[in-house]
């Protein structure tokens, strides 16, 4: 058996902002009908929180919940509870029209910390990262470059992202690029 490895394996770079790998996190993606309300207890049920308006997210001591379309969310939990969270769901939602699914294996997760965080992003990204726009709280789904990503602010000066495992070492290192020193433009 093979013991799981973050992406980049715990790295960080120290530049304008600090970029850090925020290793393995558990991650499930539930598509269903967001006005079941037998899907909003599940979800209440497996991560303590409520549905989260559009492009809202929600964290809270038992994971997270994070809107990314119409009929699909994300739920965080530890990476080691993501097929117990699965399991869950599939006994809460029986009956029901959903599929949940484990995709922590199949996903990077990284933090950006320092007051430059929308700067970095903003380098690629054709999201509107203004503090008007992007509020603490708010999930966008875009691209970094030609990478699909999404992110959100949990506080001011933390800014988390999330790609596709396959693309982690390249977006890691595109956002030690964009987080060199004395290279933010200052524009928020």
């Amino acid at each position: 058996m093979s013991n799981a490895v973050s992406v980049v394996n715990g790295a960080s770079f120290d530049g304008a902002v600090r970029v850090k790998d925020a290793g393995l996190v558990g991650m499930v993606t539930l598509r269903g009908n967001f006005g079941s309300a037998k899907l909003g207890k599940a979800v209440k049920a497996a991560v303590g929180l409520a549905l989260p308006d559009p492009r809202g997210i929600k964290t809270g001591t038992k994971g997270g919940v994070a809107w990314m379309s119409p009929d699909e969310l994300l739920l965080f939990c530890d990476y080691s509870d993501a097929d117990a969270l699965v399991a869950k769901l599939d006994k809460a939602l029986a009956g029901e029209h959903f599929l949940a699914v484990n995709v922590s294996d199949a996903r990077a997760s990284f933090t950006l910390t320092g007051t430059g965080a929308r700067e970095v992003i903003a380098k690629g990204s054709p999201a509107d990262l203004s503090p008007e726009a992007l509020k603490i709280g708010e999930m966008r789904r875009s691209r970094l470059g030609q990478v699909a990503v999404a992110f959100w602010l949990s506080d001011a000066e933390t800014l988390e992202l999330v790609c596709f495992r396959s693309v982690g070492t390249f977006v890691y290192d595109w956002l030690c690029v964009a987080a060199a020193k004395d290279t933010l433009p200052a524009h928020f």
